[in-house]
């Protein structure tokens, strides 16, 4: 069983920073691959980025040059740290966990088999 839990969310200005993390609880951490999505009032929950186990990184077009995932396995958390926020940017960030340890992280919500609970990333304009 592997438990997330996400933080750093909060009320920004548009071309504001947040830097959102993500802990993890088990003994494997290296090995999964992580992915962040988000939800924003009324639309599917979508892909944002992800990092495999083996350091490899993708993300969603709109957020490419802004956004940017990392993870310290030292410390079983992933980051993303998201620069040049834009109101659309508004959403609940979700962090997923995919232990099956595929090469490509996935982009899919089904890729994933742990979510945490959310964190709130408000941008105004």
């Amino acid at each position: 069983q592997v438990q997330l839990v996400e933080s750093g969310g909060g009320l920004v200005q548009a071309g504001g920073s947040l830097r959102l993390s993500c802990a993890a609880s088990g003994r494997s951490f290296s090995s999964y691959n992580m992915g962040w999505f988000r939800q924003a009032p009324g639309k599917e929950r979508e892909f944002v980025a992800a990092i495999s186990w083996t350091g490899g990184t993708n993300y969603e077009d709109s957020v490419k040059g802004r956004f940017t995932i990392a993870r310290d396995n030292a410390k079983n958390t992933v980051y993303l740290q998201m620069n040049s926020l834009k109101p659309d940017d508004t959403a609940v960030y979700y962090c997923a966990a995919d232990v099956t340890r595929r090469t490509v992280p996935s982009i899919r919500k089904g890729g994933y088999g742990y979510w945490g609970q959310g964190t709130q990333v408000t941008v105004s304009s």
